[in-house]
């Protein structure tokens, strides 16, 4: 059976060499170098000849250059064509790693590399390229705009991760020779991004190495630690394991079961997350040695399940079956946990040929065994559709740093599979909602679902999925994604696709509102908002060196932009004079850059007008209150009661609040808090919200004062009413309720008050 050759030693070897090793200083091109030795094994000799051309073409590129290792700075990329070679990559992915810097770090372009090597390796090298010469802002965006653009280029052609991955696996395997701070900033970078997506690409040798390497030099002395424990075990160890191996080859020799039976040592990083996730002490991890099985076909792989079952007692609890459920990456096993002698837990992992090609290598399989085998296609499409979802993130990002912050969490390690209606499996990571699993079907069925069934009953759609469960996803024609969903989604994909529609939903009701209160400034002016015409506009936006109508009405909406000002300047454009009723050029200047001659009119508050008016917490606004308007810069249009303490010290800068007013027989609903204090009696939180619901009440919240063992307690409510007097009527029928000892309306917050939430 062919076993993929590694570029790099196990995790817990105890040195992480440069793959070219003694011989990093012989030039690659003669015939017993490292990288010779390995392109042998698969590549014909013309395409060794014109890797050899790529590599005198990097080599003089780079001649002078050394790395801060003290070796000649083409060290570096002949390495990285190890790394890949031991892959068996293609002739464009072994010459793109030896030009990957070329680019980057001399005069060479890439039409130079084109028109030498051929589109095919230039595109790979300008996908690999690590950062074009922009002036970013900061250090983060520069690393998020790298991220961003590589991931771009990965979906593009999947062989540019491969270089960068091999790139950041020798960079890692070469660190010690950078200062500590600079180890520590790229070695958490490559455990928070490179290492996750090397695991999402099967890459798992590539993955585990990076791992350790990352956590060498994060937390060293607990790496050493860990290293010299395992180092001690592995003598103190050595008979157990060597009895259980023997006893599992004894057991499958006797059923006829042809397999390959191995013992496997867990990496560092693996015991690390282990100890410090369940806070166990080193000596209590039995299972850092592992045993892995590998016949040849499906069907021995369950034979040899119970095989191992008839041998050792298993642990129910620990069996997973990734062969009919394969991991998001493609890989797949059985794995089942087996009570061995004295009581030990062992760990085996069963699995074919095929699966174990694809579970050493991942997409690279396709290059390394040149195998047409259908779980390769279909890895290969689980692949190409994870990485077009990256590309729909990146477009519904606003920015860099958003990308980046979606990434890393659509590459959580940990995931639970669920079953659509129609039987399809989907993959979703730990902790992952109905909202999740709605945005993983469709942005559309996500945008518009308004409740979930699962295994046929209905539940919340913050509900948390677990392994095995039907999910039915309930849409509503006029439903829209909430801004609490934000706080329980897990998935880059749905959070982004929810900040979009947000972002998009803002910025319309703001544009909405910014007109009403730029036409409300006109008519103030005695001009109607059908004289302005489309040649006045058209000269604001370019004198705002804005692109469209929308953004300025935008920006009024959000306060950036005062109403009044856009006003004057679109009554300065001169076009408008001789509509004038005033009639005069003098005395029309003079009377447009003075205050409005008539009062501003009143803005009626309607309810529906969403994101882009608000009402402020501190005093919940009802129908039937007094209010007053602020304009809350980014924020909108805030509606406060006219009596709000908060607003005491605006009321002096009239250039801060409107003139707003109730629409009349408004059937929208508002948030209002209650108050009540009760008698401490079983079943008053029950009859309390049996009269909320018989008055035609919503309850949004309610929160319960700790109990301190005296005969009443404080309940605080915020339900949903129409007006004043809906208000009012729910009160009167809360009052009638025996042991309801006090209540009235609050002017604040619940979630200020010390209480236990049982919302």
């Amino acid at each position: 059976m062919p076993k993929p050759a590694t570029a790099h030693k196990t995790a817990s070897s105890s040195t992480h060499a440069n793959p070219l090793a003694a011989d990093s200083l012989l030039p690659a091109d003669r015939d017993d170098s490292a990288l010779s030795l390995r392109l042998k094994h698969y590549l014909k000799s013309e395409d060794i000849t014109q890797i050899w051309e790529a590599y005198r073409y990097a080599d003089q590129a780079h001649q002078g250059v050394v790395r801060k290792t003290g070796e000649p700075y083409i060290s570096h990329p002949v390495s990285v064509a190890c790394i890949l070679a031991d892959m068996h990559m293609d002739l464009p992915t072994i010459m793109a790693a030896l030009l990957h810097d070329v680019v980057e770090d001399t005069d060479i372009s890439t039409d130079d590399i084109k028109e030498k090597f051929g589109q095919q390796v230039a595109e790979l090298v300008d996908g690999v390229t690590k950062l074009d010469k922009i002036e970013f802002q900061s250090a983060s965006v520069a690393q998020a705009e790298n991220f961003r653009k590589m991931l771009l280029a990965m979906s593009q052609d999947v062989r540019v991760i491969l270089v960068k991955l091999a790139d950041r696996l020798h960079n890692m395997q070469t660190l010690e020779a950078m200062r500590p701070d600079k180890q520590k900033l790229i070695a958490k970078e490559t455990l928070d991004i490179y290492a996750p997506i090397a695991n999402r690409l099967g890459l798992n040798e590539i993955y585990q190495e990076l791992e350790d390497l990352s956590f060498k030099y994060i937390h060293p002395m607990r790496y050493n630690a860990i290293a010299n424990a395992v180092k001690a075990a592995r003598g103190n160890r050595k008979e157990v394991v060597s009895k259980i191996l023997e006893s599992i080859k004894h057991q499958l020799v006797g059923m006829k079961i042809e397999a390959e039976v191995s013992g496997r040592e867990k990496h560092l990083y693996s015991i690390y997350k282990k100890m410090s996730g369940k806070t166990t002490a080193f000596s209590q991890i039995y299972d850092i040695y592992g045993f892995r099985v590998v016949v040849k076909d499906l069907v021995g792989c369950y034979v040899t399940l119970g095989a191992l079952h008839g041998l050792y007692k298993p642990i129910t609890s620990k069996f997973k079956d990734y062969i009919a459920i394969p991991k998001a990456n493609g890989y797949q096993s059985l794995h089942t946990t087996l009570l061995g002698p004295f009581g030990t837990p062992i760990e085996v992992q069963i699995r074919s040929a095929e699966m174990h090609n694809i579970a050493a290598a991942g997409v690279a399989a396709h290059w390394l065994y040149k195998s047409s085998d259908a779980q390769l296609t279909a890895l290969q499409q689980k692949t190409h559709q994870w990485l077009q979802r990256l590309l729909e993130i990146q477009s519904d990002s606003a920015d860099s740093l958003d990308f980046l912050e979606h990434l890393k969490i659509d590459l959580f390690p940990d995931e639970v599979y669920v079953f659509t209606p129609k039987g399809k499996i989907l993959a979703l990571p730990k902790g992952a909602t109905a909202v999740d699993f709605a945005y993983a079907v469709h942005s559309g069925i996500g945008n518009s679902c308004v409740a979930v069934r699962i295994n046929q009953d209905l539940a919340p759609l913050r509900t948390e999925l677990h392994n095995g469960d039907h999910v039915e996803i309930i849409t509503g024609s006029l439903a829209k994604p909430n801004p609490a969903w934000l706080n329980y989604v897990v998935t880059g994909r749905a959070r982004a696709h929810i900040r979009h529609y947000l972002k998009s939903q803002h910025s319309t009701e703001s544009a909405h509102l910014g007109e009403r209160m730029l036409n409300q400034a006109l008519r103030a002016m005695h001009i109607e908002p059908d004289q302005i015409t489309e040649a006045h506009w058209q000269k604001l936006i370019r004198d705002y060196g804005l692109k469209k109508k929308s953004e300025i009405l935008t920006d009024i909406g959000l306060g950036k932009r005062q109403n009044v000002m856009v006003a004057h300047q679109l009554l300065a454009m001169g076009e408008i004079l001789e509509e004038s009723p005033e009639g005069g050029i003098g005395k029309f200047l003079g009377k447009i850059f003075r205050k409005p001659s008539k009062p501003l009119d009143t803005i009626t508050i309607r309810g529906s007008e969403g994101m882009a008016v608000q009402f402020a917490p501190c005093c919940r606004p009802i129908p039937g209150d007094p209010i007053l308007g602020f304009i809350n810069k980014d924020k909108g249009l805030v509606v406060h009661t006219h009596d709000c303490p908060a607003i005491r010290k605006f009321r002096l800068d009239p250039e801060k609040w409107l003139d707003v007013e109730w629409e009349p027989d408004s059937e929208h609903l508002y948030k209002a808090n209650l108050n009540l204090t009760v008698a401490n009696q079983p079943g008053m939180l029950a009859k309390i919200a049996s009269g909320i619901a018989d008055a035609g009440s919503n309850i949004d919240n309610v929160s319960v004062e700790e109990s301190d063992g005296s005969s009443y307690t404080n309940l605080y409510f915020t339900v949903q009413v129409k007006n004043r007097i809906h208000l009012a009527e729910l009160m009167r029928g809360l009052r009638k309720i025996p042991d309801v000892v006090r209540i009235n309306r609050s002017k604040g917050n619940p979630a200020t008050h010390d209480g236990k939430s049982v919302s």
